[in-house]
């Protein structure tokens, strides 16, 4: 049903970058917290996420497999080449153990599983706005995301889920298991830390983790991915349609 609606991604992401524009150039935006901020912000995501489906369905049009734009050999082979799964083994070594040690941290220490004291603690610390200086937390739907979580006492729940989930992560990442959604999860922890204001080891952690889900394929070849990819396949792969001719 969607196929029909595919050439319509270009001029809505057309029609999403000209509200960006609009929304982030330091000559004419809108402030925040107005009105026009709030219809351009959810204006650009509708518009977003309508444009990541259309180009989703157009996975499986003729020639959405050509390569129109030739990458560097040497990256072709950084992220494709088994071999290479040895430059990214010390680096899944790394992450494994940094989430996997924070995770255990939390399943053992106080705070978090024991009803999220600590969770709790951090959000408030992030959503405070001191009267001189800048916030630790930049965007205001970042801060209202947060403020929905604490006034709905949603701090036990996350704490389990952010122990359980890096403890996870980290385990994945030492056996190779699924290298690629285990970094993706990874990153989303750590862009929620620093949209929270935290840095840390976060930069270094995200930009690595990037590497393993770009890398995805032969990440995981010295570990258990070498065993596990070949017999998942690739299950979203699409089946091109051909249209009839006439």
């Amino acid at each position: 049903m969607l196929a029909r609606y595919r050439n319509l991604a270009t001029p809505l992401a057309l029609v999403a970058a000209v509200i960006l524009v609009y929304m982030e150039n330091p000559w004419f935006f809108p402030k925040d917290g107005t009105t026009e901020n709030k219809v351009a912000t959810v204006a650009f995501w509708v518009l977003t996420v309508v444009v990541l489906v259309l180009m989703f369905e157009d996975r499986k049009s003729p020639g959405a497999e050509v390569v129109n734009v030739e990458g560097p050999a040497f990256a072709r082979y950084l992220f494709s080449n088994t071999t290479a799964g040895l430059f990214w083994l010390p680096i899944r070594i790394f992450l494994g153990f940094e989430w996997a040690v924070a995770g255990w941290h939390k399943l053992s220490g106080a705070g978090w599983i024991d009803g999220g004291g600590a969770i709790l603690g951090y959000w408030q610390k992030a959503v405070a706005v001191p009267a001189q200086g800048s916030a630790p937390i930049t965007f205001d739907w970042y801060r209202s995301f947060l403020q929905l979580l604490i006034d709905n006492h949603a701090q036990g729940v996350f704490g389990w889920l952010i122990a359980v989930g890096e403890l996870a992560v980290g385990i994945a990442l030492l056996v190779g298991a699924l290298v690629g959604v285990a970094a993706f999860f990874g990153v989303v922890m750590n862009m929620s830390y620093l949209l929270a204001g935290s840095t840390s080891s976060n930069p270094v952690m995200f930009a690595l983790a990037i590497g393993l889900i770009l890398a995805w394929r032969v990440a995981g070849y010295y570990g258990v991915d070498r065993y596990l990819l070949p017999r998942l396949g690739v299950p979203w792969r699409a089946k091109v349609v051909i249209p009839a001719r006439s």
